[in-house]
């Protein structure tokens, strides 16, 4: 930082002491031919009232007291520069004054923005020489702040986004409920009718793209140590970039040396689209063709003839009768019916029982693949007996499709009462009643893709065990199967996996696997940071699931778009590594969306070293 606590512009020995490296010997050589200088145009008004339309423009005591002034301290001269004397325009009062030792600040202020109308084309040219434009308003006039908001902002936009200056905001003085620093609480609206609101001053800079401060005085201490820590950051960038244009001109040596791309501005960031969910699908897949994983059969209770298979993790996450009638004592004795206490109420017992020669058996395989255990249930419900493949449709979308469910028993049974009948029992096997808010929303908030969470990271029913990185990740063959077409060939395929309980995964975090088999289970993903979600789409790309990738994608952008201007040039994420690591793992959405970011943030991005990498891409939109 190179103003002190009292808001005081350092020489440029201090400067130097303080080893921002801008006056080095080497940096003073570069720049001893030709005196650098940064061009600031400040519009509007921080004192309330502004200035109207035929009334004195400025006077030299009321310029004393304004924020850029009280910034550059006693050091400013009155007066427009000599080099730029043709740029003058009778709206702006133009000043002058020397920051880091020997750079030029000059500065033209604008205190009314009635006074622009008057030439807009003069006022256009002064606004195309700002290296920085500061935009001021008072908290405490609202009139003021609604005519920039609605009047001058979105003439100023697209000019700003061609010209790619960066811009500041500031608000300053304290509203009528304050008696320290502006409050930010959005609920605090007892001074809304005549103040300026902090959401409001926050949405118009995300509108212009600006870098946003409340000041609630125009004191050293807020002047000088957050107006003028910002400002200062904007004028070690500016010259910089003039810094590294200027040799370059000198240089008849490097004539071939390569130079980074030039990039448009574009309107807007293009959107990146995501794949609809396939949860349901993927499941109703797995009950119809992965009888190949499947571990529970049920018979008929009268004929004992087969009705079906199903798989025991899906059973046992979606019903918890399931959880209790399968997950009970595993013995080849003849089990005591546990439904005879319960068969004369009509309770959910009353429709399933265990088989009578015993509850697990080994089923057979000639594949070559695991042996598994195979549950027998006996449907004891004549109706039941009848829609068990609906029913089991049903539970295996999610169990939260209660209109098609019913459409599809009328369409089976032809009769109202016994489809009244019939989906009561299966509330009940599913472990839910009908209440007051039993509603088509509120259920599918509870199940529908969350039918999975439970067997996440579960050894209930677990048949596989990942280890990755020295960590024992449980999961599930029916699930893995259903939900990924790589695991599904790794699985069902003449492959090791197929004939292995514990199959070792390489070259992935255990963090980042772990993510990826919660996205096949609850079909989400939240990656952590930005580095975490780049790892991630890298796993999704790896196993083929596209969605994942376009959920990764999402987030990685996010996390982007959502770094103010400051931190998004100090942080240590390299987005020229991002671009080249979407390009390598066929992220074309995320590729063509950082090509745009970075063209949206070029001053940023230009001073960066990788910025010259970005040669080798193709940089046409």
């Amino acid at each position: 930082m190179s103003s002190t606590s009292t808001g005081r512009v350092l020489t440029g020995e201090e400067t130097h002491r303080e080893g921002n490296g801008l006056h080095s010997t080497e940096q003073r050589n570069k720049t001893a031919v030709t005196t650098m200088s940064i061009h600031i145009v400040a519009l509007g008004s921080e004192c309330p009232g502004g200035v109207g339309p035929g009334e004195e423009i400025m006077g030299q005591g009321q310029l004393q007291g304004g924020l850029l002034w009280s910034y550059l301290g006693h050091g400013a001269l009155v007066g427009p520069c000599d080099l730029e004397s043709s740029l003058h325009n009778p709206a702006f009062m133009e000043y002058t004054s020397r920051v880091f030792g020997d750079v030029t600040v000059v500065v033209r202020d604008c205190p009314s923005w009635d006074l622009l109308d008057s030439d807009w084309a003069s006022v256009r040219k002064v606004l195309e020489q700002a290296d920085i434009l500061v935009i001021k308003y008072s908290v405490t006039d609202k009139l003021a702040f609604q005519q920039v908001r609605n009047g001058y902002a979105p003439r100023l936009r697209p000019l700003l986004r061609h010209w790619g200056v960066p811009v500041i905001l500031v608000a300053v003085g304290a509203r009528l409920n304050d008696e320290g620093p502006p409050c930010t609480c959005p609920l605090c609206a007892s001074d809304w009718s005549s103040c300026v609101p902090h959401s409001e001053g926050l949405q118009l800079s995300r509108d212009l793209g600006a870098t946003y401060l409340e000041l609630p005085s125009l004191n050293h201490v807020f002047v000088g140590r957050y107006f003028g820590s910002v400002l200062e950051y904007f004028m070690i960038q500016c010259l910089k970039h003039k810094a590294k244009e200027r040799p370059e001109k000198r240089r008849g040596n490097k004539v071939n040396e390569l130079r980074p791309p030039h990039l448009e501005q574009p309107a807007r960031l293009p959107p990146i689209r995501v794949e609809e969910s396939s949860f349901s699908q993927d499941m109703q897949w797995l009950l119809e063709r992965g009888v190949q994983f499947a571990d529970v059969a049920f018979y008929a209770g009268d004929s004992g003839k087969e009705l079906g298979w199903a798989h025991a993790a899906v059973l046992c996450a979606v019903s918890p009768y399931f959880r209790q009638l399968l997950l009970g004592p595993k013995t080849r004795e003849r089990p005591q019916s546990r439904c005879v206490c319960r068969e004369r109420d009509g309770g959910p017992h009353s429709l399933l029982s265990t088989w009578d020669g015993g509850i697990i058996d080994d089923m057979p395989r000639s594949d070559g693949h695991l042996t598994g255990r195979l549950s027998r249930l006996v449907v004891k419900d004549p109706l039941l007996c009848m829609c068990l493949w609906e029913t089991l449709m049903f539970i295996y979308r999610g169990a939260w499709e209660w209109e098609h469910l019913q459409e599809a028993l009328e369409e089976k049974l032809k009769n109202s009462l016994a489809v009244a009948q019939l989906m009561e029992q299966i509330r009940s096997l599913i472990g839910r009643d009908r209440g007051p808010r039993d509603t088509p929303s509120a259920r599918a908030a509870q199940l529908g893709p969350q039918t999975l969470v439970n067997l996440f990271n579960s050894p209930l029913y677990s048949d596989v065990i990942f280890m990755v990185q020295g960590s024992v990740l449980p999961a599930h063959r029916a699930v893995l199967v259903a939900r990924c077409d790589v695991m599904a060939a790794m699985f069902s395929g003449k492959y090791a996996e197929a004939r292995s309980r514990v199959v070792p995964i390489h070259g992935v975090s255990s963090d980042t696997f772990l993510s990826f088999l919660e996205y096949l289970y609850t079909d989400s993903c939240c990656p952590a940071s930005v580095l975490q979600a780049m790892a991630v789409l890298v796993c999704a790309e790896m196993y083929q699931v596209k969605r994942l990738q376009h959920l990764c994608e999402v987030c990685v952008c996010a996390y982007l778009q959502s770094m103010p201007s400051r931190e998004l040039a100090s942080t240590g994420i390299s987005v020229v590594r991002l671009l080249r690591r979407a390009k390598c793992h066929n992220a074309e959405q995320l590729y063509v969306w950082l090509l745009h970011f970075i063209a949206n943030n070029y001053l940023i991005f230009s001073h960066k070293p990788d910025f010259l990498e970005l040669s080798g891409f193709q940089t046409v939109f």
